[in-house]
């Protein structure tokens, strides 16, 4: 309501002392107002909330992506996650398999190290002491036990000494991992041990399998050029051998760098136990990494008269240098 002001003049009728007298009189004007009411804001501030959460949730969801893509680029896109009984590709967008990429080995540093060809090869393991009796192998599993306690493996490693060598296994628990879940990128207790076993292996003269393990959870895509629990052990066991040979580990000191998969697990009873994803680094006795060359060609290549034996062991046609044929 507004106050209207009434003047009240001559024409009234009335005296002089009443010429300056007003009178406030209060009009309502409801009726005029019922057009403009406020539901109309009501309605708005329910649209103005609606966009809030629109925009809310698109937001959430750009985030959301670019966090997995940081993670996929980081892990080299073997970061997986777990959908109902299998692994699947944390992108949902393009074709499943093929978003991983097939080297999620991470790149080697450009920082020369012995192990780098550049810097050495076989031969910086001449020279240097073999060990292969039980004793010797005993003593070396009890510093590897103690670099393992340094950096809170204790609980991850087990070791045995076997005919055939030291055998050590960096395994999972159900409280962490060796490596993400689902990835080859080794987390940092791993890394680090594995580039403070790198000096301590240049010291002798033993070579090594690094063997990959994983538990039995399949991956969705069972297509032929999926990604599997083979390329996933493959991968780990990899990414094991650039750890050590970054921490100064000579290259010549590997013999075989093998994935297993869940095909070999440490509880059969439970195949996708945490303890069966693993990494096995098997050092081996000098017998027996002879023994393992000589299962993939003559034994004894690698030594300085390896081209007159291999001539030896060939017949005289396949010694002979073929003849080149004549020009047509």
């Amino acid at each position: 309501m507004q106050p209207e002001v009434v003047p009240i003049g001559a024409a009234a009728g009335r005296g002089a002392r009443d010429h300056h007298q007003t009178v406030v009189k209060r009009v309502s004007r409801r009726a005029e107002d019922d057009g403009h009411g406020g539901a109309w804001k009501v309605a708005f501030a329910d649209f103005c909330l609606a966009l809030l959460c629109l925009f809310l949730v698109l937001w959430l969801l750009a985030s959301r992506n670019a966090e997995r893509m940081q993670i996929v680029l980081q892990n080299a896109g073997a970061n997986l996650i777990e959908d109902g009984q299998g692994l699947t590709n944390s992108l949902a967008a393009g074709s499943r398999g093929s978003m991983i990429e097939r080297h999620p080995v991470p790149a080697r540093s450009e920082e020369l190290n012995p192990g780098d060809p550049q810097r050495g090869s076989n031969d910086a393991r001449m020279g240097r002491p073999s060990l292969d009796s039980p004793e010797q192998l005993q003593a070396l599993a009890r510093r590897i036990a103690g670099l393992a306690a340094e950096e809170g493996l204790q609980g991850h490693l087990r070791s045995a000494v076997t005919p055939q060598g030291l055998r050590l296994q960096l395994h999972d628990t159900e409280a962490s991992g060796m490596f993400e879940r689902g990835s080859a990128q080794p987390a940092a207790p791993l890394r680090a041990l594995l580039r403070k076993l790198g000096p301590l292996l240049a010291e002798i003269r033993n070579q090594l399998l690094i063997v990959g393990h994983t538990d039995a959870t399949p991956y969705q895509d069972k297509g032929p050029g999926a990604f599997t629990n083979w390329a996933l052990s493959s991968h780990r066991a990899m990414a094991a051998r650039h750890e050590l040979l970054a921490g100064g580990m000579p290259e010549g000191s590997v013999l075989q760098v093998t994935g297993m998969a869940d095909a070999a697990p440490l509880d059969p009873l439970a195949p996708t136990a945490a303890v069966n994803r693993r990494i096995e680094l098997m050092l081996l006795t000098s017998a027996q990494a002879q023994a393992i060359s000589g299962m993939y060609g003559p034994a004894g290549l690698r030594d300085a008269n390896a081209a007159e034996q291999l001539r030896e062991a060939l017949p005289p046609s396949a010694a002979r240098p073929a003849a080149p044929a004549a020009s047509r």
